[in-house]
């Protein structure tokens, strides 16, 4: 068994023990955190805690989770937008939709299934057997480039340039309203978010977040902009975007529920150039995704309220 201590905040009072547990263990449903208290798995003061358990606020709970069970990464014959490969290296244009690594819920169907097909055990070992290759993610809902490490000198090299803020990532976006300046840096911290924990948030104890924005459009009600990351923060680019209020289109975690293209399964996000220095050539490398068809559909619709 695996034992992890979660404290509650004053914020918690009158919750439910298993809804503040599932907020908490974000890989965890609901449903099975009532089978770990029915298991007499969650206990506070070394004894166990009822399902219908309501939180006074700062509570310390032991929860002993179960051993991860071995899972096997079944390599799968999915199509992939292959931009650039070598033996060190490979480029991905990762389609919308699209899970970069097996989690809890998607153990199948993802870049890395794909991967292990196209690539055999010709991928980097250092994330482990669940995340062969992977250097660093983008969100399933968004589109676009990232670079896959097929040895683990490669892996190394590029996790030293990202440490450094040496990779150059370019994204853009379409953002609901029209943002005043033409340019701009959002600087703010981003951590877990206090009370829904499958999604981040602006706060003030979080770890740094610098995100720089230029105006590419304007449309009636809409912005074009492009965005350039100078840290890598989990949703970094969809939480700074609605901090300032101009969530980006589609994003219904983070942005407006009730909108014309909030039926767009994913928000219009894409990551479109990646500059890195060559793991073995020392060569700097510059890679371009054409847009998608779901965005430059997005620009057409939004471009025609001008006519």
């Amino acid at each position: 068994m695996n034992e992890i201590i979660v404290t509650a905040q004053k914020e918690d009072i009158g919750k439910r023990v298993d809804k503040f547990l599932s907020e908490q263990l974000k890989e965890m449903t609901r449903n099975a955190v009532q089978n770990l208290l029915v298991e007499e798995k969650v206990m506070i003061n070394n004894k166990p805690v009822k399902k219908n358990y309501k939180l006074t606020g700062l509570e310390k709970f032991t929860v002993l989770l179960p051993e991860p069970k071995e899972v096997e990464i079944i390599p799968e014959n999915i199509p992939i937008d292959i931009i650039y490969e070598d033996d060190d290296i490979i480029v991905i244009n990762k389609a919308r939709g699209m899970v970069v690594h097996p989690a809890v819920g998607n153990w199948s169907g993802t870049l890395v299934n794909a991967l292990m097909y196209h690539c055999g055990d010709r991928l980097s070992g250092i994330n482990g057997e669940i995340r062969p290759g992977i250097v660093h993610r983008i969100d399933k809902d968004t589109s676009g480039l990232l670079v896959v490490a097929k040895n683990d000198f490669a892996h190394q090299h590029l996790s030293e340039q990202i440490a450094r803020h040496a990779v150059e990532r370019e994204y853009e976006a379409v953002l609901c309203g029209n943002l005043k300046e033409d340019s701009g840096t959002i600087n703010q911290p981003i951590a877990r978010h206090k009370t829904d924990r499958k999604k981040m948030a602006v706060s003030a104890d979080g770890r740094n977040a610098i995100t720089h924005y230029k105006v590419l459009a304007r449309y009636n009600g809409y912005t074009h902009a492009g965005f350039w990351l100078e840290t890598g923060r989990t949703h970094q680019i969809r939480v700074h975007a609605a901090f300032i209020g101009h969530p980006i289109v589609g994003d219904m975690v983070y942005g407006m529920k009730k909108d014309r293209f909030s039926n767009l399964n994913g928000q219009c996000l894409h990551a479109k150039k990646l500059r890195l220095v060559h793991p073995r050539t020392g060569k700097q490398m510059e890679f371009t995704a054409p847009r998608p068809e779901y965005f430059t559909e997005v620009l057409r619709k939004i471009g025609a309220n001008n006519r």
